[in-house]
C-alpha cells in the first residue's frame, strides 16, 4: 500500500559534529581496518595523468580568524582537458588516470587541508561561454548545518577570470578576490576559506 506523501516528513538537519571524520576518514582518526585507505585521500592523479601537477593548501577560518581544526573539505574538478570524470560528461572521455574528486580533513593541530591534483582546463557554462579554470570546494564542519560550496580560481588566469560568467554574477566586485587563490610557489597555491568577517569567502547556493 502506498503511503500518502504527507507521512514523509523532512528530517531535521544538524551539524557535522565530531563524528564526520569517523565516518568519512576513519584512518585519519586512527581507526584502521575499516578501509585500506580513506576515500578521496592522497593524490588525485596517477603517474600517466595528463596536465600540470599542482598542490593546494589552505584552512577553513572562522569569524574570529581562527582555523577550524575539525573541518572536512572536498574538491571536484575537470581534468587538464576540461572534461569531468562523470557519467554525465558527454563532450568526450575524461583522463582515466585522474580521479577529479578528493577529500581532505583539516590537520588537527593547524587546521590545514592539502590536495595534490592537476590544474583543470576550461569548461563551458550552461550557455556555452567558457568558464575560467576553477576547482569546486565543499566544506563541512562543526557549526555548519548545510555543506558550503565555493570555488577556487587561479591568479595567473586573469584574462579568463575577467570573462568568467560565474564571477561576472557577483555584484560586489571586491569580493571576487575571495575566490582567487594565492600563488605559493611554482606549482603551489594557498586558498583559505573564510566563513565570516570582512573577507568572507563567496559561497554558492547549489
Amino acid at each position: 500500500m502506498v503511503q500518502p506523501l504527507f507521512y514523509l516528513k523532512e528530517s531535521a538537519s544538524q551539524t557535522a559534529g565530531p563524528y564526520v571524520h569517523i565516518g568519512c576518514t576513519p584512518n585519519f582518526v586512527g581507526i584502521h581496518g575499516v578501509f585500506e585507505r580513506d576515500l578521496g585521500a592522497g593524490k588525485l592523479y596517477g603517474e600517466a595523468a595528463r596536465g600540470q601537477r599542482i598542490t593546494i593548501r589552505g584552512a577553513v577560518i572562522d569569524g574570529g580568524g581562527n582555523p577550524l581544526k575539525d573541518a572536512l573539505v572536498e574538491i571536484w574538478q575537470a581534468d587538464a582537458d576540461g572534461l569531468y570524470n562523470s557519467p554525465s560528461e558527454t563532450r568526450g572521455s575524461a583522463d582515466p588516470h585522474f580521479a577529479g574528486w578528493g577529500r581532505s580533513p583539516g590537520d588537527m593541530d593547524t587546521g590545514e587541508f592539502l590536495f595534490e591534483t592537476i590544474k583543470p582546463g576550461r569548461v563551458p557554462f550552461k550557455d556555452g561561454r567558457m568558464m575560467a579554470p576553477h576547482i569546486t570546494f565543499w566544506i563541512v564542519a562543526r557549526g555548519i548545518n548545510i555543506g558550503l560550496h565555493t570555488r577556487m580560481y587561479f591568479p595567473e588566469e586573469a584574462q579568463a577570470n575577467a570573462g568568467d560568467p560565474v564571477l561576472a554574477r557577483i555584484e560586489h566586485k571586491p569580493r571576487v578576490a575571495t575566490l582567487i587563490a594565492r600563488q605559493d610557489g611554482e606549482a603551489s597555491y594557498r586558498f583559505d576559506i573564510r566563513l565570516q568577517g570582512e573577507d568572507e569567502t563567496v559561497f554558492f547556493d547549489i
